[in-house]
């Protein structure tokens, strides 16, 4: 003998939907010096940021002509951890190399 089957006449079954926001996003930013070598800088971005050479290039001579360069944009924790990087890796080589992010 089969079981009874439960009577969901009339009753509306609701679907709950939560979508989540992305979070929010930081640029990474490079500042230009007088010290630090442009062979670097790409270095900086090839090994940090995993560019390729061209994008590489094209980031430091943004960086050198305009002061300023975009490295790219990241969620707040993996922003701060690219910066710290940056800044490490430049001590370590001995150069003055300035990192920051900003909100996107």
């Amino acid at each position: 003998m089969c079981p009874e089957a439960p009577d969901f006449e009339g009753q509306v079954r609701e679907r709950s939907r939560t979508r989540t926001k992305p979070p929010p996003m930081y640029k990474v930013l490079l500042h230009n010096d007088d010290y630090t070598t442009m062979e670097f800088v790409v270095w900086i971005l090839q090994a940090v940021f995993h560019k390729g050479l061209a994008e590489a290039t094209r980031i430091m001579w943004n960086v050198h002509r305009q002061g300023l360069g975009v490295c790219g944009a990241y969620p707040r924790d993996i922003a701060e951890t690219k910066v710290r990087q940056v800044l490490d890796l430049a001590q370590k080589e001995g150069y003055p190399l300035k990192s920051s992010m900003e909100p996107e």
